[in-house]
């Protein structure tokens, strides 16, 4: 586990594969996860030469808490260029999954962060209400917490029905806390719900960011998603009518997680055509915010 540091002095972990020296492609998860939603492409983009890196975003995970309970898009982003700053200004591939799909697109679309390219993971300007509410109301359930780990995969299960639930539930473990009080809590800050941006100055700064695209990008929709549906993702298409688009059946939401066979072979395969492994060297990024320059992160040992 890496530990960088983020805006205002928050520490973000993360985790990486493949080599170092490779194209740096970074992964960004949604809202309610933690960095461990891309082990598996994580290990796959490795595999295939490039330098992989996940972080956990504030509040979630093993990065710490913001301390003024602040999580609007502004700080995300921020923290973005601090890990970006701290992996040595190299041009990175952005890879973002609903809230870090949308941390990205502002990031690049707002000339914050110097990306080589851009994927979009079950995310654009316009998302359906009703998958928002599905979201929510599983991200509210059990407030109180979790009894056992059986509770969590139920909780899962019920909000997942075509995800076949495990066998062993020791593996959800890392996507939840123990708390003092001896219940499993989700492994985020609570406040995180509370800053949540209005939908519609949301959707226009989003689809101001699209209109600005220039770098390769490829649209990754899941065929049964209830968040961005095929009318949102071809709204995007039209507001960045060079981008890529691929849409993976039998996967929700959560595409990576779903299915992560088909979503790293698509997110490769686009990547070998436009940030090659071995292709010409990619410079640092021109730094605009000197104050976010710092060595790279410390290497913490766990287990």
């Amino acid at each position: 586990m890496h530990l960088w540091p983020g805006a205002g002095g928050v520490r973000i972990a993360g985790d990486s594969w493949g080599d170092p020296a490779g194209p740096l492609v970074i992964l960004q998860h949604g809202g309610g996860q933690t960095r461990h939603a891309w082990k598996g492409a994580g290990e796959t983009l490795g595999a295939a030469g490039y330098f992989a890196v996940a972080f956990d975003a504030r509040g979630h995970g093993d990065s710490d808490w913001a301390p003024d309970g602040q999580y609007g898009q502004d700080v995300m982003v921020e923290d973005l260029e601090s890990v970006v700053a701290a992996l040595g200004n190299r041009r990175p591939v952005l890879v973002g999954a609903s809230m870090g799909g949308g941390t990205s697109l502002v990031a690049v679309g707002e000339d914050r962060v110097d990306a080589t390219a851009l994927v979009l993971v079950d995310v654009g300007p316009h998302i359906e209400a009703e998958g928002v509410g599905k979201i929510q109301a599983f991200m509210t359930r059990k407030p109180e917490g979790f009894d056992s780990l059986d509770e969590v995969a139920d909780a899962i299960a019920s909000y997942q029905p075509h995800r076949t639930r495990p066998r062993n539930v020791a593996g959800l473990a890392k996507n939840v806390r123990l708390g003092a009080d001896g219940k499993y809590h989700w492994h985020w800050d609570p406040r995180f719900r509370a800053g949540r941006q209005v939908m519609d100055k949301r959707r226009e700064r989003l689809e101001a960011c699209s209109r600005n695209l220039s770098l390769p990008t490829l649209l990754v929709r899941g065929g049964l998603s209830d968040l961005l549906s095929e009318e949102g993702a071809q709204t995007f298409l039209s507001l960045c009518p060079h981008s890529e688009y691929v849409n993976v059946t039998g996967a929700g939401h959560m595409v990576a997680g779903d299915r992560n066979d088909v979503f790293a072979h698509a997110v490769i395969e686009f990547l070998k055509r436009k940030v090659p492994v071995g292709g010409s060297p990619v410079h640092p990024a021109h730094v605009t915010h000197p104050h976010h320059e710092g060595p790279p992160g410390d290497i913490v040992d766990v287990p």
